[in-house]
């Protein structure tokens, strides 16, 4: 984590300030802004609103007042996207295919297997093809859509047994999202899936009420889902990045010069998260296996992606995310891939 991003944290927390509508200002003048994230101070959302704040007030010195709101403070993700809808919150960063489809179901895209090899593959995706895609669509639901952070590649864990390819996984019990398209993965890989709450999800793997879970590195280190696994593989089957959501009505009334300084703080925050974040995992990949954790760097991903090929072209799938989008994603994936020279 780059230095000093710990200390702006704790001056944003003690500068708190009481909840107001959005737009309010302060009795200084200055505008306010809330921003809210579900993680703590160590989490990958809260990561990227103090990078959004620490460019803001670089930029635009006191001319907004922004405070931090982490922890869930104003609600879980769909209370708080709820809340950037309405005007509550001005801006909440949220799990992009967690949070949001039921104002946006397309961004269930990205909860496809296997579309990316690795994060430069994601990026120039999100930050070009599904920018310009789902803009419009955040728009005509209230939402000014900044940009794409990161949470990371999700990979799975379990107690049971080493998995090096896709047919290890059968017979499973592993806790994913409450979605088709997360229980088709599973049917297409032969494990049972096994919806729990998050905060749940730490005491059910202890209890073995399930064999195993799905995250990212960073929220499987930081949530010690290490003390209670022993196996994981680096399938990386789905990349999660996070959106920073802001009320498109509050955006829309600031003047020319503050819409500039938002843009300019959100693209920062994306950049220097996204390797925050990059530079985090290594530690906590380290961490997790120095704890007992037996981690498989190079699984047969072929395997993996042959069992799922064909996932994206089911009905229970289609009826969620419309194939020619999933389809224009792989397009510009390959468009990277041929620029880049990979294979």
């Amino acid at each position: 984590m780059k230095k000093g991003w710990a200390g702006t944290f704790a001056a944003l927390v003690l500068g708190a300030t009481v909840l107001t509508g959005c737009g309010g200002t302060s009795d200084s003048g200055h505008i306010k802004l809330k921003i809210a994230t579900v993680g703590n101070e160590k989490h990958q959302s809260t990561m990227a609103a103090a990078a959004f704040q620490e460019k803001l007030e670089e930029l635009a010195g006191d001319r907004f007042e922004v405070t931090i709101y982490p922890s869930a403070q104003l609600g879980g993700e769909r209370e708080m996207a709820e809340g950037v809808k309405i005007g509550s919150i001005e801006l909440a960063i949220v799990t992009t295919d967690g949070a949001l489809p039921s104002f946006v179901p397309e961004t269930q895209v990205l909860a496809i297997p296997y579309l990316f090899a690795d994060k430069q593959e994601a990026y120039y995706v999100l930050d070009n093809t599904l920018q310009k895609e789902l803009e419009p669509k955040f728009e005509a639901q209230g939402f000014k859509h900044l940009g794409f952070c990161e949470l990371g590649f999700r990979h799975f864990t379990n107690n049971k047994k080493e998995v090096t390819k896709a047919s290890d996984m059968k017979g499973l019990s592993i806790r994913v999202q409450e979605s088709p398209i997360w229980f088709s993965l599973a049917d297409h890989l032969g494990f049972i899936a096994t919806p729990i709450a998050f905060n749940e999800l730490y005491t059910a793997l202890q209890q073995g009420t399930v064999d195993g879970q799905e995250n990212p590195i960073a929220s499987i280190s930081s949530s010690a889902f290490d003390e209670v696994q022993k196996y994981m593989v680096l399938d990386g089957h789905t990349y999660a990045p996070e959106s920073m959501i802001m009320n498109l009505d509050f955006y829309n009334k600031l003047t020319d010069e503050d819409r500039a300084w938002i843009d300019e703080a959100a693209e920062y925050a994306k950049d220097t998260q996204r390797q925050e974040v990059t530079d985090m995992e290594e530690e906590m990949l380290a961490s997790i296996e120095a704890n007992g954790v037996k981690v498989c760097k190079d699984p047969d991903l072929q395997s993996f992606q042959d069992a799922t090929a064909s996932l994206y072209q089911e009905p229970a799938v289609t009826a969620l995310v419309p194939p020619e989008l999933t389809e224009k994603v792989k397009q510009a994936v390959e468009e990277y891939r041929n620029t880049h020279g990979k294979e």
